[in-house]
């Protein structure tokens, strides 16, 4: 008999972040069943678009804002997510140093920083966080985390006891690293840092030849990139008796994942997995009896760590039957159901949804009025599905 429901989605990309998203299932479920059912929405996300904000809406943050620096160092208007009763920064790296702050003609890894990112660390420490849960995805960098970690008080020198310029095309002339300075505070700091690729930093998979095209750099940037990285790597070994290069996700926002695992002792996970324990879910599933999740699109690249399947094999661990709800369905969406959910409904499909629960719905009515018609399907589905086990 169903008495509680766990409402778990993730954002409907470019329609619904993943709280509106579970307000619409909920709103779409009160129509049917009855009032007694308990609901528990949690906002989820997977470590891309819209993780941050997931994080912020399930953990309940004050937005702090903060004057900063974009990637080519023009002072922006940013700001990041306190959770100010566990003292709880969320911080994305793309707020300010992110690809889209900068125009497609004045993108340059050659030049770019991620000194504005330490501007919004540094905030936090000045909010008394003890805990920042980092998000590196969209940079625009190249430049191994070390403009973020001259925020914080490191100095990169050259031969002549010189400042590095910024940019990663500075690093290859890079004699001698100076942590005196870092900000002490930061000893008592726990990071998380939300990294959803395993990129190592140098080689043909590592962060400047994967990720660099994107950002702007030309094949001769490219090897320029690639030699002043290998020689940050190698100054960085020599300072901290280790070599993390080949660790993955160091090249993760051009080499940002090297210098926070070396500076900061921070722990690079999925996105789908901080979020998981971020949220509590396992504990907020333990009582309930049916649990609902879904995205904007279920195909099937969904069981390779998306926000349905993390949420379903939590779910999975009491028995639980998982429901998932999207806009669309794509090319092998049924292999999900060997990884833990149980029906797949869309907006849009015409396969494993409720029959006659209203006409088919066009992509692009779907994109126009997902709210309404994210919570129309919820309610079909409570209907056919969920009607018969209250």
């Amino acid at each position: 008999m169903v008495r509680k429901i766990v409402i778990a989605p993730d954002s409907f990309k470019e329609t619904l972040t993943a709280a509106e998203a579970a307000q619409a299932i909920e709103l779409g479920l009160k129509v049917v069943l009855p009032e007694t059912i308990i609901y528990d929405k949690i906002p989820m996300a997977d470590g891309g678009e819209g993780t941050m904000q997931s994080l912020h809406d399930a953990l309940g943050g004050i937005i702090k804002p903060v004057k900063a620096t974009d990637a080519l160092g023009r002072i922006i208007d940013a700001h990041y997510s306190y959770v100010e009763h566990t003292k709880t920064a969320i911080i994305e790296l793309a707020e300010t140093s992110g690809l889209e702050k900068i125009e497609p003609t004045k993108r340059d890894p050659l030049v770019t920083s991620t000194f504005g990112t330490g501007q919004l660390i540094l905030s936090a420490l000045n909010q008394g966080a003890q805990k920042i849960i980092l998000g590196i995805g969209g940079s625009a960098t190249n430049d191994g985390g070390v403009g973020m970690m001259k925020a914080l008080g490191v100095k990169f020198l050259d031969d002549e006891g010189n400042s590095l310029p910024e940019g990663g095309a500075a690093l290859i002339n890079l004699a001698h690293i100076d942590r005196s300075q870092l900000d002490t505070r930061l000893k008592n700091v726990t990071f998380e840092v939300v990294c959803d690729v395993d990129n190592p930093l140098l080689g043909s998979t590592g962060a400047t030849h994967t990720y660099a095209t994107q950002k702007g750099a030309s094949p001769k940037a490219i090897e320029q990139l690639e030699q002043a990285l290998t020689h940050y790597n190698q100054v960085l070994t020599e300072t901290f008796q280790q070599d993390y290069a080949h660790i993955p996700g160091a090249g993760a926002a051009g080499g940002t994942g090297i210098a926070l695992v070396a500076f900061l002792a921070a722990d690079l996970s999925r996105g789908i997995d901080i979020v998981l324990h971020e949220t509590n879910l396992k504990a907020r599933l333990k009582d309930a009896d049916l649990c609902i999740t879904g995205e904007g699109k279920i195909d099937r690249q969904t069981i390779y760590g998306k926000t349905p399947i993390g949420v379903a094999q939590t779910a999975k661990l009491f028995n639980m039957p998982v429901i998932a709800l999207c806009g669309v369905t794509g090319e092998g969406y049924e292999v999900v159901k060997a990884h833990g959910i149980d029906d797949v409904f869309s907006v849009t499909g015409l396969d494993d949804r409720p029959p006659n629960h209203h006409n088919a719905i066009s992509k692009a009515e779907a994109f126009e009025h997902p709210f309404r018609y994210l919570k129309a399907l919820a309610q079909a589905v409570a209907k056919i599905k969920i009607i018969e086990d209250v």
